[in-house]
């Protein structure tokens, strides 16, 4: 009779661990950021028209099921390594490493620094603060790369403090969670106002609203 129960508890123990598995792939129900992410992605390529909101359901069900369909990909609707890939997106594990201080930090910056611009113009700026924190050339943590020395104006004009667009939390969400429509950037500026010559002259990479995203 013990070696029965225990054989029923392995074979549970067992059962429990590939549901958990599964589980953790983002599909119809799923909620959070990465479905976040997954909806922002779906939506710069045309396949979501649909809110932004952390919540998987048939919008995105059918948006998953119509990417996967055009790129190839099994077409089951649910967000596995290949699709996070295809997507452009690392996967929630990108996230790992930063705290919530770090979160209304790179808020906090995007709003400061992109107030009024597409919100995938916003998740560039948040994709490029962390580019940098990954940057041998610059600080290793999102605070240092803000706080730089003369690294953003808003800093000292007031837009830094003035208070947080709820898209701007959105955004540093999605950039937290790997998405990166900048391309790998490093800086960024607007062409109508910068004056530098310097900064216009670094290799472009992308044009996103008011921002030319560069190496």
């Amino acid at each position: 009779m013990n070696r029965f129960f225990k054989i029923i508890i392995i074979a549970l123990t067992v059962s429990c661990l590939f549901c958990m598995s599964v589980a953790a792939l983002s599909r119809m129900g799923s909620v959070g950021d990465e479905v976040s992410a997954i909806q922002s992605a779906l939506k710069n390529k045309g396949y979501y028209t649909g809110k932004v909101d952390g919540i998987f359901g048939s919008k995105t069900l059918a948006a998953v099921k119509s990417f996967q369909k055009a790129n190839g990909l099994t077409v089951d609707g649910i967000v596995g390594p290949k699709t996070l890939k295809a997507l452009g997106i690392s996967g929630s594990s990108s996230s790992a490493g930063y705290s919530s201080n770090d979160y209304n930090l790179l808020a906090r910056i995007i709003s400061a620094e992109s107030r009024g611009e597409p919100y995938l113009g916003q998740v560039a700026v948040g994709a490029v603060i962390l580019n940098r924190v990954e940057h041998p050339s610059f600080p290793d943590t999102i605070s240092g790369v803000i706080y730089q020395n003369g690294a953003f104006s808003c800093l000292n004009d007031g837009q830094f403090y003035q208070a947080v667009s709820s898209s701007a939390y959105n955004a540093a969400r999605d950039a937290l969670n790997g998405l990166d429509p900048s391309g790998g950037a490093i800086y960024y500026y607007n062409p109508k106002t910068a004056t530098s010559t310097w900064i216009r002259s670094r290799p472009v990479i992308t044009a996103i609203g008011n921002h030319v995203f560069c190496k």
